[in-house]
């Protein structure tokens, strides 16, 4: 059964360095994966920023789409997300400000608020002994950003002189991230498509939804609120092989968790592994928030989702242990959802 869930599906991309492979290896398989869920009728690839977790590649999310978009001719590229409080408001602009003069019309610079690693690296990224501070002042690092992609600053602001080169006229689609009511109110006040990351925050989804569409003002961006939900997707062509599939995921979460961060473990580490009680009670509330199946459970959970968030869009991650097995998850949701192909570029 084919199914159209009638809003774009699209794909967030970490570059998972898996157990027996390199961070090379996964950078290879993420410049091969685009332009096949390209080819599957998906609208966006996003990288994501994280740090000191020896299980994803995606550390620069700039440099990543730049060699994903010269191999991709119509899909969006972008981060989900860039942590701005890791990084000056100035070299963010500049480089995705060159990404969109590069690739015109094709550029997604979604923000985010947290660290995306644990606080010594964050002060290592930040070289400041109180990384906390740079999250406080991240309002005035935003309106910075906007301001050098526009040109338009407080006349008594200290940076107005500062001309962002390629950034001024050249400024991508920007996106507010978020796992809490803060990025979900600060989109709606500043007229932002908002993506929540519903893969592992599902216990606030429907609060950030409502907060959002309570606080969108148009006259952003956008003229009504555009709500994307980042979601967990195995698919597989029976539920109990993608229940074997999705297993590494779960257990390296649980490292995670434990401050054990690691590649991506095989299916036959996982199934070996001894769970306490106390892990498999967090692994039950964090399955919860995940669509595992065949193509028609999963096509039904998507559906779901939709239809309890009305969510105008799905970024589907998928975290198994095979890039072919990755590759053949969005190939079987793409047919069962009913995706199609892009039309060839002008």
């Amino acid at each position: 059964m084919t199914a159209s869930l009638g809003i774009p599906l699209s794909v967030l991309d970490v570059a998972p360095v898996v157990e027996g492979s390199t961070p090379a290896d996964a950078l290879r398989n993420s410049l091969e994966l685009a332009p096949r869920v390209e080819r599957l009728g998906f609208t966006r690839f996003w990288v994501a920023e994280h740090h000191n977790m020896p299980g994803i590649a995606s550390s620069a999310p700039a440099v990543l789409l730049a060699h994903v978009a010269s191999v991709t001719s119509t899909i969006r590229v972008g981060s989900g997300g860039v942590m701005l409080p890791n990084h000056s408001s100035l070299v963010i602009a500049e480089q995705f400000g060159m990404l969109e003069a590069l690739h015109p019309g094709r550029v997604d610079l979604g923000i985010g608020r947290a660290p995306g690693t644990d606080q010594l690296t964050a002060r290592a990224l930040r070289r400041t002994s109180t990384p906390q501070s740079y999250v406080d002042d991240f309002p005035e690092q935003l309106l910075e950003l906007f301001s050098y992609f526009d040109g338009e600053w407080a006349p008594d602001h200290p940076y107005r002189t500062i001309t962002a080169n390629p950034a001024l006229g050249y400024r991508p689609q920007i996106w507010m991230l978020g796992s809490s009511d803060y990025g979900a109110h600060a989109a709606g006040v500043l007229g932002l498509p908002y993506s929540f990351a519903h893969h592992f925050a599902a216990a606030n989804t429907m609060s950030a939804a409502a907060t959002y569409r309570e606080a969108f003002r148009a006259g952003g961006t956008i003229d009504a609120p555009y709500l994307m939900l980042g979601v967990s997707v195995v698919c597989a062509e029976t539920d109990e092989r993608a229940r074997w599939l999705a297993a590494p995921g779960a257990l390296s979460f649980l490292r995670l968790r434990g401050g054990r961060p690691g590649r991506l473990p095989t299916p036959e580490e996982a199934a070996a592994y001894e769970y306490a009680p106390q892990e498999l009670a967090l692994l039950n509330s964090r399955v919860s928030s995940q669509i595992i199946g065949d193509p028609e459970t999963v096509r039904a959970g998507l559906a779901e989702l939709v239809e309890r968030t009305g969510a105008d869009e799905l970024m589907i991650t998928t975290a198994v242990h095979a890039y072919a097995d990755r590759v053949r998850s969005y190939e079987l949701i793409a047919e069962v959802v009913g995706l199609q192909p892009p039309s060839p570029p002008a």
